[in-house]
């Protein structure tokens, strides 16, 4: 996504200015989605929305295990957990391929459309072992900036330098990274939409 997504949103916008470039991104794409598909209906929602409970208008992770994409390991999933009851562990998204999901930043649904021969897949559980998933919890609550909770599976393609060192630099520090970013842009390029 950051590579084949977010730099070519950023050199298409000249993007350099303030508020989160990845959120403008993700709404950029959000609609290029609802235009294409403009005879439909159809509902993006971004995982930052709230509702008027001030509460997520969806939970992404869980919508993302629902769906069969990852799977959603929770606190829920260890036998005889560690922890003290009151101690918070957030869950974490494994996808077999990718690794660790740090966030999935949104859903589409298509509210005509029908498959009533489609069959619930269940997410692939790739962490069987109760320790490992101790461990992937452990990693991504306590350590998740060492990015090691994302090899919890051997990932097809990992994070590229650029796009860790964006992720883990607060978004009030990024404009020189935005910079860089902006002086890499080839003299041609296919950007999307």
């Amino acid at each position: 996504m950051f590579d084949s997504a977010f730099k070519p949103y950023i050199w298409r916008e000249n993007c350099l200015g303030s508020g989160d470039l990845l959120d403008r991104c993700m709404r950029h794409y959000f609609g290029v989605i609802r235009e294409l598909f403009a005879d439909t209906s159809v509902d993006c929602i971004h995982d930052y929305e709230l509702n008027h409970s001030r509460r997520p208008k969806i939970l992404v992770q869980t919508a993302a295990h629902v769906a069969g994409a990852v799977y959603y390991y929770q606190r829920s999933d260890v036998e005889n957990p560690p922890w003290k009851p009151e101690q918070k562990m957030y869950g974490v998204c494994i996808h077999p391929r990718y690794g660790g999901w740090f966030a999935i930043r949104g859903v589409v649904i298509f509210r005509n459309i029908e498959v009533p021969e489609l069959e619930q897949r269940l997410p692939p559980d790739v962490i069987s072992d109760n320790q490992k998933r101790i461990e992937l919890l452990e990693q991504f609550n306590f350590n998740y900036q060492d990015w090691q909770f994302r090899d919890a599976v051997f990932p097809a393609e990992r994070y590229s330098e650029q796009q860790k060192e964006y992720f883990i630099t607060p978004p009030p520090e990024r404009t020189k990274l935005i910079e860089k970013i902006m002086s890499e842009r080839p003299s041609s390029v296919d950007i999307l939409c």
